[in-house]
């Protein structure tokens, strides 16, 4: 059991018993806080374990803190970077002030070749000079000099509300770090030229890209060093906060936001394939056979020492998956179906449509060891799926849908339809919908947009959510992970819809007209 808040203070005060431990402690307090702002799931143990941490190791040795203090807050690997901001930030190394009859810090010289000895750095020297500290990997010169590039190049603003990516931008363009990376891997390369295949080739290319990455790494740390002194932890926290991965807007992402949802969807649906197998596997327990338990207890002397339960044999779901990928659908599409379809397994049939004003059946391009990117380019230009204008609507690929696939809906049936419900001021004709939802196990609906917006403009989310069971706003990854969760592991028997209900984002029903 982890030790209590007080006793955790009276060891870290008798390992530090030269300071109060009072600052350490605020400090830690607010980092967790931060930390929690941040979105990172650090709980009250987890704080605990912290302070009981640090009091194993030397608080100026600032990696081992780090290291303390990550082992113990921070469990997931795509929360290490979100992390280290906070790190930094609350951490960082602040200047001394300089009393009066000190001498500051000097200014680093330049003493190469070409230079006069004391002689200040100008710009190209100092790029000569972050080159030859890269090829020796001397990472304490390359400090050192990354504080010079700072000093002279990143223009710093004192009391400007900046998070610092300006003043970092600033600084690697005029250190022309391209030419950097390209010189360093042409001086690795030239040792042995000869010798050199095409893996040892990759092998230096990704050592010269790491080193110039070093080289960022501490002119960001830098950066962020000053801003600290310049407004404060909490300010600079404020303006670095940053979403993380699995937070991040569908709808709104960046391109690097993009690639950083691609990396995280595969481990994440292998960890919830995962969990939601084991849950079906403990969910196999049912209620007590009480004949079983007695025939066997006749061995103990009719007493029930080892009770029987009848065994279940949960149903996996049967799942139509029907996306809107018209043009303000397709990044979120494109997430929906790479997402579902990688939870294939926990499914006992999955089939995938796709539709704009018209509907089209893309299972085939999904199969089994299939390139999603592959199938996604494949999809964009072989589906059929444009039959007026290629604007969205909804109430012509409902009634389409149901004319060549409703008859294959079964009431072991889950529909799942991904879309914004923004119809273009088209007839919605939901009573496509409703023909579906009556023969469906259930109908979910899942909705990128915020739900302040349903309903405004041409969105006619509540004459669908009608027939739903339930509307979800999913705008990110975390939210989809949930949703499929809850898909996966709903009870099914065949024969028999479940009442609708209402989830924590449902839009209110009218079961009236179901």
């Amino acid at each position: 059991m982890p030790e209590g808040p007080s006793r955790a203070r009276r060891r870290l005060s008798s390992r530090h018993s030269t300071s109060d431990p009072s600052p350490v402690i605020s400090l830690l307090t607010d980092f967790v806080q931060e930390l929690r702002t941040a979105g990172l799931p650090v709980s009250m143990v987890e704080a605990i374990d912290a302070m009981e941490a640090i009091t194993h190791i030397d608080l100026a040795d600032r990696s081992a803190l780090k290291a303390a203090l990550g082992a113990t807050m921070v469990k997931n690997s795509r929360h290490e970077e979100a992390f280290s901001t906070v790190f930094d930030v609350f951490f960082s190394v602040v200047s001394r002030p300089v009393e009066e009859g000190e001498q500051g810090e000097e200014r680093p010289t330049w003493t190469g070749e070409g230079s006069t000895a004391g002689e200040e750095m100008g710009t190209d020297q100092l790029i000569e000079a972050m080159f030859e500290a890269l090829s020796a990997e001397d990472f304490e010169e390359l400090r050192r000099l990354a504080k010079e590039a700072v000093d002279r190049l990143a223009g710093i603003e004192p009391g400007r509300p900046v998070g610092g990516t300006y003043y970092l931008y600033r600084t690697m363009r005029q250190l022309d770090v391209d030419s950097l990376r390209d010189r360093l891997l042409q001086a690795f390369l030239t040792e042995d030229e000869d010798a050199i295949d095409e893996l040892e080739r990759r092998l230096r290319t990704e050592e010269a890209s790491a080193l110039v990455e070093r080289l960022r790494e501490e002119i960001q740390a830098e950066i962020r060093r000053r801003l600290v002194e310049d407004r404060g932890r909490d300010a600079v926290a404020k303006t670095l906060r940053q979403p993380l991965v699995e937070d991040l807007d569908l709808m709104h992402a960046t391109r690097t936001d993009l690639r950083n949802i691609e990396k995280v969807i595969e481990p994440l649906t292998r960890k919830l394939a995962a969990r939601l197998a084991q849950r079906r596997r403990l969910a196999r327990t049912g209620r007590l056979d009480f004949r079983k338990t007695m025939r066997a207890s006749l061995a103990a002397g009719g007493v029930p020492i080892d009770p029987k339960f009848k065994v279940t044999r949960p149903h996996r779901p049967e799942i139509f998956l029907l996306c809107d990928i018209s043009g303000s659908m397709a990044t979120f599409a494109r997430f929906t179906l790479q997402f579902t379809y990688a939870m294939s397994a926990q499914f006992s049939r999955l089939r995938s449509f796709v539709f704009v004003d018209a509907v089209d059946e893309v299972t085939d391009y999904l199969k089994p060891g299939s390139d999603f990117n592959d199938a996604l380019g494949r999809i964009s230009t072989e589906a059929d799926v444009v039959w007026l204008d290629g604007h969205s609507d909804y109430g012509h690929a409902f009634e389409q849908f149901t004319a060549k696939y409703g008859r294959e809906l079964t009431p072991r049936s889950t529909l799942i339809i991904a879309g914004d419900a923004r119809n273009n001021y088209r007839e919605p004709r939901a009573q496509f919908l409703g023909e579906m939802a009556n023969t469906a196990r259930a109908v979910y609906w899942l909705n990128p947009e915020p739900k302040a917006y349903w309903d405004s403009g041409d969105s006619v989310m509540a004459r669908y959510a009608t027939w739903c069971d339930e509307v979800f706003e999913v705008r990110n990854i975390r939210q989809l992970e949930e949703f499929v969760e809850k898909v996966a592991m709903q009870p099914l028997h065949p024969g028999r819809r479940r009442i609708p209900s209402i989830g924590h984002r449902a839009m209110p029903m009218n079961s009236a007209n179901r």
